[in-house]
């Protein structure tokens, strides 16, 4: 079937290199005008003047875009949207005082999320996650990654991965599966530094193998902290991953700088998170690196903390950005990309085009996918996402407000757009 897409205000395409776009490549997301965009079967198959493009497809069916937006579909490349109940009530001891290790130690944070993901079976966890994730779909997300972590125990992260599994089975958005067991270390095994030094060894000796022979993940991720799992601990464990098949990502240097993006730069990760923290040092590592610091600024407000992740000093040094909402229970509980990118432009002093690039075609780079998704250009998979505005540079300015009309994946509707197809 070929698909149409005509009357758009302005089309987004965001065309380049099939990677990550560093620097003077952030300035411009080439917005055209007067185009169209042709798909066929799961694939965009031409861009270009209206009247061109509908002489070559005749017989297509057309979708007006009615004066809109026209963009690729959004990538948010880290989230933890596997979870039971919210943690509402940690919001209001944060703005009592309590940090986040504070509440950590009081069997909030992680710990919390991980009691309840225990208590819950498989079908329980699925039907809580499916309405989470069309949530996203609604709001322009295309392509989600999605991390384990709140099991803690074999059985429970396998769970999670499954469920993981079965999503994107069912679901019409693309959903990349990441392993996190490596996410905190759970309460039973920090009474004593055998009992931690054991849990340790059962990921990389037990979980890890499981994983990987039931191909439940496309990545390995480490919460990197001090406090969590240390520089050490974590290069044990992702260069195991690594010499398993995963591809490899890194929460790093969120609360201090403690050389996770040093560390993700050595380990050549796909993308190192958060980065809240990091130190120059860091920087300096992703920027002669080709690992994405991909930037979370909703957590750090969600945290009321003072500290943004450094994202000019990022771009300006050559390092390649993307931003993602951490949609998560704990720290960052909101499924809105574009208000992400609304952050990128007031609290991180992003441009329009930088934030919009971060969230499409270094997005996809941060997932292993650029060659795949983020830009709407011919042999790209057709995720396109359609936006009620008049120009790109209003999906940053109505923050926090949903003008997403539609989503399409691989050429099929993903978020109902209700648009006439003609």
């Amino acid at each position: 079937m070929t698909l149409l897409f005509v009357n758009a205000k302005q089309v987004v395409t965001c065309t380049g290199a099939p990677r990550a776009r560093v620097g003077a490549e952030m300035r411009d997301c080439d917005v055209r005008t007067g185009v169209a965009v042709a798909v066929e079967g799961e694939r965009i198959a031409a861009v270009g003047p209206r009247a061109e493009i509908e002489r070559a497809c005749a017989g297509a069916s057309v979708i007006d875009c009615a004066g809109a937006v026209l963009t690729p579909g959004l990538v948010d490349s880290h989230t933890h949207a596997i979870f039971g109940r919210a943690r509402y009530e940690e919001q209001e001891l944060r703005a009592a005082g309590a940090d986040y290790m504070a509440i950590a130690r009081q069997g909030g944070g992680i710990h919390a999320s991980v009691r309840d993901l225990r208590a819950r079976d498989a079908g329980e966890l699925l039907a809580l996650a499916r309405p989470r994730l069309e949530r996203l779909a609604s709001y322009g997300t295309t392509t989600v990654e999605v991390k384990s972590g709140y099991g803690l125990s074999i059985e429970d992260e396998l769970k999670m991965l499954r469920v993981i599994g079965r999503l994107s089975a069912e679901l019409t958005m693309r959903i990349v599966p990441t392993w996190l067991g490596a996410h905190e270390i759970p309460k039973e095994a920090r009474a004593t530094p055998v009992a931690r030094a054991s849990y340790v060894k059962m990921l990389r000796r037990e979980m890890l193998p499981l994983v990987t022979n039931e191909h439940l993940a496309t990545f390995a991720d480490v919460f990197c902290e001090p406090g969590v799992f240390t520089i050490a601990e974590s290069r044990d464990l992702l260069i195991a991953a690594r010499d398993a098949g995963l591809k490899l990502k890194l929460h790093a240097d969120e609360l201090a700088p403690s050389g996770g993006a040093e560390l993700a730069a050595e380990l050549g990760a796909t993308s190192a998170d958060h980065l809240a923290a990091i130190s120059a040092a860091g920087i300096r590592a992703l920027a002669s690196s080709g690992t994405v610091a991909t930037l979370l600024p909703g957590t750090m407000l969600f945290l009321g903390k003072g500290t943004r992740p450094p994202a000019r000093a990022l771009l300006d040094a050559g390092a390649a950005v993307a931003l993602a909402t951490d949609f998560n229970p704990g720290t960052s509980p909101t499924p809105n990309l574009p208000f992400i990118l609304t952050l990128g432009v007031s609290e991180l002093h992003m441009s329009v085009s930088e934030a919009v690039l971060a969230a499409t075609v270094n997005g996809a780079a941060a997932l292993g996918l650029a060659a795949e998704t983020g830009q709407l250009a011919p042999g790209y998979s057709a995720d396109l996402a359609l936006f009620e505005i008049e120009d790109i540079r209003e999906l940053p300015y109505w923050y926090a407000d949903r003008r997403c009309m539609g989503t399409w994946v691989r050429g099929k509707a993903c978020h109902s757009s209700h648009l006439p197809i003609t």
